[in-house]
C-alpha cells in the first residue's frame, strides 16, 4: 500500500484545467491501485504563508534550543515536511502563471525546503533527502511552452525539476495541457493528449 500526496495549487476553484486534470489522475490511479492512501492539500483551500523572519529564524535553530514563538513559527513546516516525507508518490498541479509556478505553491516549496530535513549540506556539496519518490506534475498554460519559440518563458518546468531535484526528488513527470488559449480545438487536442497520458501513467 503506497501513500499519495495530491497537491492542487490553482488559485481557481472551478474551471481549472489542472484540477481538472490531477481528479482525474487521481481518479485512474485509485481504480488501479484500489488500496492506496490519498492524501489531499489545497493550497487555495489552506494557503500556506510566506515565510517571514520569524520562521526563517527558527528553520535555523536547533529545536530543543527555540523559544515557544519559535516553535509555534515552524509548527506548519514541520507537517508538511513530514506529510511529503511519508508519501510514496507526489502528484502536483501546478498551472503557469506568468511563466512560473503560482506564488502558493512556491511558498509551499519555501516550507519544505528545510536544511537538515529535505536537503543537507556535505564536504562534496548538498544532498537531497526526499529520494525514492515518484513525482507526477499536471501543468496548464494558455501558450506552448515545451517547444518552439515559447521554450525559453518555460521557468515553471525548469524552476520545479531544480528545487525538486535539489530536494531528492528526481524521478519527475510532466504531463500538460497546454496552449488552451488557443481555441476550441486546440483545447480538445491537448485534453486528449494529457488524458491518454494520465491514462498510461496512472495505471503503471
Amino acid at each position: 500500500m503506497a501513500t499519495i500526496l495530491n497537491i492542487n495549487s490553482s488559485v481557481r476553484t472551478t474551471g481549472s484545467l489542472s484540477r481538472q486534470l490531477t481528479a482525474e489522475f487521481i481518479a485512474k490511479w485509485q481504480a488501479a491501485h484500489p488500496g492506496d492512501v490519498i492524501v489531499e492539500r489545497d493550497l487555495a483551500a489552506q494557503p500556506v504563508p510566506h515565510l517571514d523572519e520569524r520562521t526563517l529564524g527558527a528553520f535555523f535553530t536547533p529545536a530543543e534550543q527555540r523559544n515557544a514563538e519559535q516553535a509555534f513559527a515552524v509548527k506548519l513546516s514541520d507537517r508538511l515536511v513530514d506529510e511529503v516525507a511519508a508519501a510514496d508518490v507526489i502528484v502536483i498541479g501546478a498551472p503557469m502563471y506568468n511563466f512560473s509556478v503560482p506564488s502558493g505553491l512556491k511558498a509551499y516549496i519555501d516550507q519544505i525546503a528545510r536544511a537538515g530535513r529535505t536537503f543537507k549540506y556535505t564536504e562534496t556539496g548538498p544532498v537531497g533527502l526526499l529520494t525514492g519518490k515518484k513525482v507526477y506534475i499536471v501543468t496548464a498554460s494558455g501558450g506552448v511552452y515545451s517547444e518552439g519559440p515559447g521554450a525559453g518563458f518555460d521557468f515553471l518546468a525548469t524552476y520545479l525539476r531544480a528545487v525538486l531535484g535539489f530536494l531528492g526528488l528526481t524521478d519527475i513527470t510532466f504531463i500538460r495541457a497546454e496552449g488552451v488559449a488557443l481555441g476550441e480545438q486546440a483545447v480538445a487536442e491537448t485534453l486528449a493528449k494529457s488524458r491518454s497520458a494520465i491514462d498510461e501513467l496512472a495505471a503503471a
